[in-house]
Formats: structure tokens, sequence, C-alpha cells
């Protein structure tokens, strides 16, 4: 599978291998890693796609993504689906360093995974954010999800894909 390009990102489809690297926060030659990639929350997504991995064998192009930044070529956060399409829906999450944020990226990395979901004839794509993460939320909503429904602790948004 070959990258995702958006106006200012690269998606890179996550291998065993890569992922390996980011669970274990060990750069290799080849990686060029923002100073605070990968995150706990990369760490965690990761190694829940190499737990996909290692049971269902491979997922994409429902697995896991590297962030990089087109403009510096750095690794700045990880995006993907929380596992394969059920019902014609599929779920998503994503997460950028510290250092990266307040940029818009993951709005637009989350357009691009809407997409990938368009072009495989899924109906809607899911997410939820914890209710007290704001800039989570309006993440969301600048990627085109709406709101549906709100619990104790979470919020959760879906987009609706015109496959018709």
């Amino acid at each position: 599978m070959t990258d995702l390009r958006t106006p200012r990102l690269v998606l890179h489809p996550v291998d065993v291998a890569e992922g390996q690297r980011i669970t274990a926060r060990s750069v290799g030659d080849d990686d060029l890693w923002a100073p605070d990639f990968p995150t706990a929350g990369d760490v965690m997504s990761v190694t829940a796609y190499l737990r996909r991995t290692a049971d269902h064998g491979e997922q994409r192009p429902f697995g896991f993504y590297r962030i990089t930044r087109s403009s510096d070529g750095l690794a700045i956060g990880g995006i993907g689906f929380k596992g394969q399409p059920e019902d014609g829906s599929v779920e998503i999450g994503y997460g950028l360093a510290p250092s990266a944020r307040g940029n818009g990226y993951a709005a637009e990395a989350a357009t691009a995974l809407v997409e990938v979901a368009t072009a495989h004839g899924l109906d809607r794509v899911v997410a939820d954010t914890d209710r007290a993460n704001i800039a989570s939320q309006r993440t969301l909503e600048r990627a085109g999800f709406t709101r549906r429904r709100d619990e104790a602790d979470a919020c959760f948004y879906e987009v609706v894909l015109d496959n018709g």
C-alpha cells in the first residue's frame, strides 16, 4: 500500500517492523521523528494494531498510519482505523505530538481516512473523544464529523458517506 498524501502531510502505512520500533520508542536508521514522538497514545494505538495484525493478518488499508509533516519530514503523530469495517462502518482514532498540535494536522489526516473509507464503499466513519477534550471535538468537526450523542465522559461523532 502506498502513502496517503494531503496538502501538508504524508500518511504512511505502518508495517510490523515500524510498529515494533514505535512501541519500543526506538528510532531506526531511516526514521525521522519529532522529539516528542511517539506519545503514550501512539504506543497504545500501535500496540493494538500489532495485536490485530498478529491475530487476523494484514490490516491495510484499515490499519495504522504514521503522520509525517511534508515540510520537514518529521513523524508528528499517528492515525488509524480501530479495526476492520463492520456493517459498513469503521472507527478511527488519532493523536499528535504536543509540538504539532494546533495546526489542523489531525483534521487533515482524519479527512484522508474518511476518503479511504469512501473509496472502499463504506457507509460511515465514527470516532469518539473525551468530553473534556474540546480541541479533539473541534478537530472532528473540521474533518466533517457530526456529533451524534454524549455520554458521561465521551462524545460520539460520525460522518455519513455518500456512496450512491
